[in-house]
């Protein structure tokens, strides 16, 4: 007899267009929710290093019909003081929609600035706040220029404390956009470190998808295609940016990466690349891969047989003790062929290490791990990852 399905509900209600060119779309998409004034946030500098980003503002400028103002996202993970900017950049404009078009960072801040524009508060207060998350006035419509986080489909927001060194995470269905318009050529001017970087978070959370405690049917179903879509696809992303077939396979797979995360979560290997984040500012997807093997070598002494389907998923050749080990080596693999940095290389010390520990079991993710984790096991984690000189 097959074990019983726990009950679950999920509710996703983005609408999501794919494909080489949806970008162009976006017009006729303001056109159709009702709105003619528009504020877009993007990365600073966008137009000149991403060249479909730039004819997409130009095409925006263009339409008579619309009026469009730009608010620029300085580079770096999403601040607090960038969601303030954008909260007045927001109320400003008198925008009926915001659009954003960026990377993850981009697409944080937008979700935070709509909700405090709407409730008239710094992010701050709102974090001090009973955090409340009101039915969503303005249309949010998510363009992402990365294939990394899957935030254009999720109902999640990383936004970082610089003065306290912390990073603060909102999560509420009301935050998701309404609109994705998933465009691989968005993502063809990314360079290849950040084309690994965004890449392995993507995978990670396709990866924590399966083995979450809150994790359903649907999600596997999901996470299983993304992990097959980004095995086959991420090194070659990285290695060639003009191969076509890779970059359609990342970005379909990191915005289903992101649906998995809302239907199941993430698990401890955010928590703890949040916690270097944190410490260290460096980039989100950066952190994620520096614990991941590490994470995962944990994971598989409670869910071997999920991560099981996960190897088999990367195209692992079957065998073995069937004890999850194929999917842990075969991660381990992607990273050194990446030769993707390790702790030592972003100036982690032995000495940060009790405070990444205490900062990483502070945090939500690691809740929703298969089985809590005691702090010996977290502090064990890190030290792995910090023995490592390289890939």
């Amino acid at each position: 007899m097959s074990p019983q399905i726990p009950a679950f509900a999920n509710h996703l209600p983005v609408r999501i267009r794919f494909g080489e060119g949806v970008a162009g779309s976006l017009p006729d998409v303001l056109r159709e929710a009702g709105a003619s004034r528009a504020l877009v946030m993007l990365d600073e500098g966008i137009e000149g290093f991403n060249p479909e980003a730039a004819v997409l503002l130009e095409r925006l400028a263009a339409a008579e019909d619309l009026t469009i103002t730009l608010h620029h996202k300085p580079a770096g993970e999403p601040s607090i003081e960038n969601v303030d900017a954008a909260v007045a950049a927001v109320l400003a404009s008198g925008a009926q929609a915001v659009v954003a078009l960026g990377g993850g960072s981009v697409i944080d801040t937008a979700k935070a600035a709509r909700l405090c524009a709407q409730l008239g508060m710094s992010f701050r207060e709102f974090l001090a706040s009973d955090r409340r998350y009101p039915t969503p006035e303005l249309v949010l419509v998510a363009l992402p220029t990365s294939a990394g986080t899957g935030s254009e489909v999720s109902g999640g927001a990383v936004i970082s404390d610089l003065q306290a060194g912390t990073k603060s995470g909102i999560a509420n269905a009301t935050l998701r956009p309404h609109h994705a318009l998933v465009d691989p050529r968005l993502t063809y001017s990314m360079p290849p470190h950040v084309t690994a970087h965004t890449g392995i978070d993507a995978l990670a959370q396709a990866i924590a998808g399966m083995v979450a405690k809150c994790r359903t049917p649907i999600g596997d179903a999901i996470a299983l295609e993304a992990i097959r879509m980004m095995g086959r696809s991420l090194v070659r992303a990285t290695r060639d940016g003009s191969d076509v077939g890779a970059r359609a396979d990342m970005a379909c797979g990191s915005m289903m990466a992101g649906l998995t995360m809302n239907i199941s979560d993430c698990t401890a290997e955010h928590s703890l690349g949040q916690a270097i984040g944190g410490v260290k500012h460096v980039p989100h997807g950066l952190t994620i891969g520096l614990v991941l093997v590490e994470t995962l070598e944990r994971e598989r002494q409670h869910v071997p047989g999920q991560l099981e389907r996960v190897a088999d998923a990367l195209g692992v050749a079957p065998g073995g003790p069937a004890d999850g080990s194929r999917a842990v080596a075969a991660v381990r693999d992607i990273l050194r062929e990446l030769e993707f940095p390790v702790l030592r290389d972003i100036g982690v010390t032995e000495d940060d290490l009790e405070e990444l520990t205490d900062l990483a079991l502070q945090d939500f993710f690691i809740t929703q791990a298969p089985s809590p984790w005691s702090r010996e096991e977290v502090a064990t984690a890190f030290r792995a990852a910090h023995a490592l000189e390289h890939r």
